[in-house]
């Protein structure tokens, strides 16, 4: 599985932390950037690079992306067809938004986040298989219809 990872100024310690533990892991991590910490950056562009190589990529690439709060990011990310972000503060949000809704982006608030904390909930997050119930499958599907 590929991993693509993007932060602004307020993820980016975060962002490096993360990139070094999954790869440590064994995934296939991919950073989008920023490279370096840039307080002047501004989150959208990281979200379209996550995405956009996500896109390019293969149908079980997964991205994450880390702001401030993370609902910019996860607003962002939303825009492009076919990407379902989800913002997770806590394990049940990371499992539930796996299982129900088949996320493929998750976006972490730098802000409210210890390392050791998002360390867990991309744990959760990406060992969360989709369910696949018949009324999740029909909900992204009506979403993908949306725009």
């Amino acid at each position: 599985m590929k991993i693509f990872l993007g932060a602004d100024h307020n993820g980016f310690e975060l962002k490096e932390q993360l990139e070094k533990w999954l790869k440590a892991e064994g995934y296939n991590v991919h950073d989008e950037g920023d490279a370096t910490y840039n307080p002047d950056d501004d989150f959208p562009q990281y979200a379209g690079r996550v995405v956009n190589a996500m896109l390019a990529s293969d149908d079980h690439a997964k991205g994450i992306l880390i702001c401030g709060s993370g609902q910019g990011m996860c607003m962002a990310a939303n825009r492009y067809k076919g990407i379902r972000a989800s913002l997770v503060w806590n394990e049940s949000e990371a499992v539930s938004s796996r299982n129900d809704d088949d996320s493929n982006v998750l976006c972490l608030p730098a802000k409210e986040m210890t390392f050791k904390k998002a360390q867990n909930l991309v744990s959760d997050w990406l060992n969360t298989p989709f369910a696949g119930a018949a009324r999740f499958v029909r909900r992204i599907k009506e979403m993908d219809k949306l725009t």
